[in-house]
């Protein structure tokens, strides 16, 4: 019977555009990022991953999280609850940490050390973004930069000779000597973004060793 039906073998599409196609790659990564949320958060329920390993990749994630939803809302998801109904999403816990915004290692301090952390991440992230894009004008690169040099001075973790941090200011005292229109080299853009990849990579291990 089937072999009188060839629109059975036809190649199903999800979508028609390159809009349709952008919301669904968008979709895809919000469900990636919940689910891992809540593959994490059962791997240090189960003492799989160490209290450092798991505050690290929480908050790398929760960063994920916000920018991955905002790709995303509207009119039908207002709401990340909306989204896991939509598509039957069984993670309990990885919505409570969503809700509380911080790991579970992180305690309520007002949101003082876990914002911090959060901002750092998202400010790594952003940062190496821009310059993979060929974002590399001063002004452009500037707030960001300069955001990430106060917040790791804030984050009382992070000792005042740590790489990451020297590297960053560094970069920062750069920026601050150049005109607002003037643009980095390709030899300065790669350059940052190597020390800027290894920053995060040394923030990270920071993390896990505290």
């Amino acid at each position: 019977m089937q072999d009188n039906r060839p629109e059975l073998y036809e190649e199903v599409k999800v979508y028609r555009n390159a809009r349709e196609r952008e919301k669904h790659d968008n979709m895809a990564e919000l469900y990636a990022v919940i689910n891992t949320l809540q593959n994490l958060e059962k791997a240090y329920i189960w003492d799989c991953i160490t209290p450092q390993e798991y505050t690290a990749s929480c908050s790398k994630f929760l960063v994920q999280y916000k920018v991955a939803f905002k790709q995303i809302q509207g009119a039908e998801f207002p709401n990340v609850e909306a989204f896991v109904k939509k598509f039957r999403l069984d993670c309990p816990a990885a919505l409570e940490r969503i809700k509380e915004d911080r790991p579970i290692t992180i305690k309520d301090d007002k949101g003082n050390t876990s914002k911090c952390i959060a901002d750092i991440v998202s400010l790594f992230i952003t940062l190496m973004d821009k310059l993979r894009l060929e974002i590399k004008a001063m002004d452009e690169l500037h707030p960001e930069l300069r955001d990430l040099v106060d917040t790791m001075s804030r984050l009382s973790l992070i000792p005042e000779d740590f790489e990451g941090r020297v590297k960053v200011s560094g970069w920062l005292s750069t920026l601050n000597a150049m005109q607002a229109s003037d643009e980095l080299s390709e030899a300065q853009v790669r350059q940052l973004l190597f020390d800027l990849e290894s920053s995060y990579a040394a923030f990270n291990n920071l993390l896990h060793s505290t």
